[in-house]
């Protein structure tokens, strides 16, 4: 049995969802600054283009760049065939692209419940079956990384639909992380809390209107308490290197996550708390102009 884990990427082929913005394109530039060679996508063909030229500006290798909806089975499974037949095996996999929708159970559309599951999981699932199997067949090892969230591991409140696809990718994680040892490749399972990042403007909230006064102080005090894309891609980049499986870039979240295993009693006060405030001050966004979806 291969030992999992990779001491460093200089030099080892590196597939990244998501690569236009966020947490996508940080993990990328600072990957590439390891010394990676890189194979990047999004459904950004603007953004994935300006990630690319970037990395290149500053000395980067980028091998792949190719504008994808990971949602297409059919579309990511001749983008890998492209990448294998040029470059080979990747050495690390890593599924960061993600949409975001929040709402209660009377808010939520049947489209957001859809997306969420469509985009968060069997996304990431197009992926690994895409690029999984010919990494296991080179026999040398490697590392898959999936980008979860804080929703994939605790209730959060107006979460739902968003938490079906992360609290699945989770899942997919934890079996993979035993069936894959076998073969030398570990598992990261990301659960960032907060993160500054694009998705934070572009999340739609159900039945709550975000050109609103009140939606955007609310997205202001997020921002301050947010994460960097760069911290979590640091986070990311370590979890790799110490083959670690389960990376938090929260200390609440780790603790809440904490008191959710060992102390069960105390979560639940803590999440009905949390319930509370979060209804408290979205109560205080009015919904949409009728006719209007708030979509901006």
């Amino acid at each position: 049995m291969r030992r999992s884990g990779l001491r460093s990427v200089y030099g080892r082929r590196l597939f990244i969802t998501g690569a236009a913005g966020g947490i996508g394109r940080a993990t990328a530039l600072r990957a590439a600054a390891e010394g990676a060679e890189l194979f990047l996508t999004d459904i950004d063909q603007a953004g994935l283009d300006a990630t690319a030229e970037e990395i290149r500006t500053r000395g980067g290798a980028v091998r792949h760049a190719e504008a994808a909806d990971i949602t297409d089975h059919p579309a990511v499974r001749a983008m890998a065939e492209r990448v294998h037949a040029r470059s080979g095996p990747m050495d690390v996999v890593m599924n960061v692209a993600g949409v975001s929708a929040w709402g209660t159970v009377q808010s939520l559309e049947h489209r957001h419940w859809r997306s969420m599951v469509e985009v968060n999981l069997m996304g990431p699932i197009h992926v690994i079956e895409s690029f999984l199997p010919p990494m296991v067949a080179a026999g040398r090892g490697g590392h898959l990384v999936n980008v979860s969230s804080a929703a994939g591991l605790i209730g959060l409140p107006w979460h739902a639909a968003y938490s079906a696809g992360k609290f699945g990718l989770r899942g997919v994680s934890e079996v993979l992380r035993f069936d894959l040892r076998r073969h030398g490749i570990g598992v990261s399972l990301v659960c960032p809390g907060a993160v500054r990042t694009p998705l934070t403007d572009t999340v739609e909230i159900a039945g709550l209107d975000k050109n609103s006064p009140a939606f955007k102080r609310l997205r202001d005090r997020f921002a301050e308490l947010a994460a960097t894309p760069e911290a979590v891609a640091e986070a990311i980049l370590d979890g790799v290197h110490k083959n670690r499986y389960l990376v938090h870039t929260s200390g609440l979240i780790r603790a809440v996550h904490a008191a959710q295993r060992v102390l069960p009693p105390l979560y639940v006060l803590a999440m009905r708390a949390l319930n509370r405030a979060a209804d408290k001050a979205l109560a205080q966004v009015p919904p949409p102009a009728p006719g209007r979806r708030s979509t901006e």
